[in-house]
């Protein structure tokens, strides 16, 4: 079985208990060389992921591959969080991520450039529209992009940090006074 129909097969089956266990599968792909290859999940949930859904996902999903044996050889199974810089695969990442800094990579050149750095806009049809830093507003083809990840933009992490520590603070200082004495 080629490496494709395999990546398919663990897709179908990740998506299948994702769904089960009330999670999104993320992607799921097989990497590496062919006699040790190297089966990555990533999962999420609104409220985030726990190491209790990885574990779950990885002991269902691995049951299965197991049983159904279409990976021919020993495999490592690893399943986690998407983490800070998500990858952004399907079309409704992009609507989901709408106005979120990210980074890209097409395979073409769009307007003499591959890489991308700025915000996402948004999705028209097959394209996406990128506000990137360098080169302003541009429409790229879904099917050309290569890579792309969401970015942690960190100025923006500390100024809620602060809003969050003011917010905090104020909690506290506008709290009830009380005084409490120690009678006999």
């Amino acid at each position: 079985m080629g490496q494709g129909s395999i990546e398919e097969r663990v897709q179908q089956i990740a998506e299948r208990v994702a769904i089960d266990h009330g999670l999104e599968l993320v992607h799921a792909e097989v990497a590496g060389p062919d006699n040790k290859p190297i089966v990555r999940i990533f999962i999420d949930k609104p409220e985030g992921v726990t190491h209790e859904d990885c574990s779950q996902m990885s002991l269902h999903v691995g049951t299965i591959l197991d049983v159904e044996d279409f990976i021919h050889s020993s495999y490592t199974l690893e399943v986690s969080s998407p983490g800070l810089e998500r990858g952004l695969y399907k079309r409704k990442d992009y609507e989901r991520f709408c106005g979120h800094p990210a980074k890209m990579r097409t395979r073409q050149p769009v307007n003499g450039q591959r890489n991308f750095r700025g915000r996402i806009v948004g999705i028209e049809g097959d394209q996406v529209i990128f506000e990137d830093k360098t080169s302003g507003r541009v429409t790229v083809p879904f099917d050309s992009i290569v890579k792309a990840n969401l970015e942690v933009d960190m100025e923006e992490e500390f100024r809620r940090a602060k809003q969050f520590e003011a917010l905090d603070k104020g909690v506290k200082d506008s709290g009830p006074k009380q005084a409490f004495v120690n009678r006999k």
